[in-house]
């Protein structure tokens, strides 16, 4: 890591790092130590114009190159990705706090979408045909487009948008998360080697920056991804100018535990489906309702492994979990876990914030709390988690589609009829089954129902949510109207 630290991080345009010594800027902060590890410039509107600028030159060339030559550069880029993987695993530790063996999770699912994106090559196809005509349907590249990365995942949040945008045939510029921006600088930075000067770049900046990319009439499309409440704002401001935007919002998933289930073995998967990444991820299991039969068992293995875990700081051999990443959600998770105590919850594990160096929480978890319950219809979006207690499937069903949210969810159990039944009428955009890490791929959609999201990321639905759909009726000989 220590080499990746050593040079200064700033904007990537135009194919270098843009050296602006005048900007102000951000300090990026170790949540593990509360230490800055860098500061990173902020981005002004001229900055803004420079890359907008630099992208829409870049389009003109990069648009015309073929798929064949655009996915060899995706998946060469990919073996230098590859090479630098164990010196982004620490520096990704370093600003976002994630465990080490979580930080190479992220990297090496990020690495899929190198090696195996260009296999999903959206080709021409004939959609309608007649004796006279015939109708081919191809998609286009939009132009020049932009990426809004959290800090939860910031390395593969933002690769899932980078490369399908540019394979494409688009340019795209990424705004990273104020939080999180050391990786981004240090992938765009190394993809140059790759690509044209413009086709990716990236921006720091604070919360000024988003709205000057949302609103820009340069920009064709966003890609955002985020809470609810921010979506709506860049929804808001797309439409000023008619760009395409895909969002990617909150959750509230549930994680369905049937009465059938083996407790000794599923409790540690939905327990690491609760708490990876210290719970700060937009498809963890946030909601868990375990059938009666087994709640009492479920309960007592879900509060011995949190207390058992180790929470503590990343690069550290034995840490399960490390730290949230930054005093804002530091402070939401504590005033979750005071609003719980005040309502008189009972608590199975954790539920006491200790002051300590660095942003660290307690694996908590809230036992039956009632349904209308901030904790159950609110997304923490950290290691805070309730359990409910359900006797009838219908009512079941009922409860788990009352929420604004519709991202993930889960069905455990060895009924496998009984599993599909009930996971196939839950609203959500992703339904996993007896599965606990959620993995994500090139090949498969990820978008939300209702209030997670529009649009979808990944697969065929996500990549050709970065074209322009164009069909072409051609006649099949000449006629003489002309």
């Amino acid at each position: 890591m220590s080499s990746l630290l050593q040079r200064p991080f700033s904007h990537v345009i135009d194919g270098k790092l843009f050296d602006d010594e005048s900007a102000k800027t951000i300090l990026i902060v170790n949540p593990a130590t509360e230490e800055t590890l860098a500061n990173v410039p902020i981005a002004t509107r001229d900055t803004v114009e420079k890359a907008v600028q630099s992208a829409a030159a870049a389009f003109a060339t990069w648009s015309k190159w073929s798929w064949d030559e655009r996915a060899s550069r995706v998946r060469k880029s990919g073996e230098a990705f590859r090479d630098l993987k164990p010196q982004l695993a620490m520096l990704l530790v370093a600003e976002q706090g994630k465990a080490l063996g979580a930080a190479h999770y992220e990297l090496d699912t990020a690495q899929e979408w190198f090696d195996r994106l260009h296999q999903l090559q959206p080709k021409e196809k004939v959609v309608y045909e007649n004796d006279s005509t015939r109708v081919i349907e191809r998609y286009l590249p939009l132009g020049v487009s932009a990426a809004i990365v959290p800090w939860n995942f910031p390395v593969l949040l933002m690769i899932w948008k980078i490369l399908p945008a540019i394979i494409m045939g688009n340019t795209i510029i990424v705004k990273p998360s104020p939080f999180t921006p050391l990786c981004s600088v240090r992938i765009v930075e190394m993809l140059q080697q790759f690509f044209p000067p413009g086709v990716v770049q990236v921006l720091t900046g604070d919360d000024s920056l988003g709205p000057w990319l949302t609103e820009h009439p340069g920009i064709r499309k966003i890609s955002f991804t985020g809470s609810t409440a921010t979506g709506r704002l860049v929804a808001r401001s797309c439409a000023a100018t008619l760009k395409r935007f895909t969002l990617e919002l909150g959750g509230n998933d549930a994680s369905i535990i049937m009465p059938d289930i083996d407790v000794p073995k599923v409790a540690p998967r939905v327990f690491q489906a609760a708490f990876f990444n210290s719970g700060q991820t937009c498809h963890a299991a946030k909601r868990i309702y375990v059938h009666e039969d087994v709640y009492d068992r479920f309960a007592q293995a879900m509060a011995s492994l949190a207390k058992q875990a180790k929470v503590g700081r990343g690069e550290e051999s034995d840490t399960v979990f490390g730290p949230l990443n930054n005093k804002m959600q530091h402070d939401k998770i504590a005033e979750f876990i005071d609003q719980s105590r005040g309502e008189g919850h009972t608590f199975l594990a954790g539920g006491k914030m200790e002051q300590t160096t660095g942003y660290f929480a307690p694996l908590t978890i809230v036992d039956r709390p009632p349904e209308a319950s901030r904790i159950v219809q609110e997304e923490p979006f950290g290691p805070i988690v309730p359990l409910l207690q359900w006797t009838d499937e219908e009512d079941l069903i009922r409860r788990v589609n009352d929420s604004p949210y519709g991202l993930g969810a889960t069905v455990w159990g060895t009924d496998l009829d009984r599993v599909e039944r009930v996971g196939r009428r839950i609203e959500a955009g992703l339904v996993w089954t007896n599965q606990e890490r959620m993995d994500q791929h090139p090949e498969v959609a990820f978008g939300g129902f209702k209030q997670s999201g529009i649009g979808c990321e990944n697969g065929m639905a996500g990549l050709t949510g970065w074209g322009q759909i164009q069909c072409i009726a051609l006649l099949k000989a000449p006629t003489n109207d002309l």
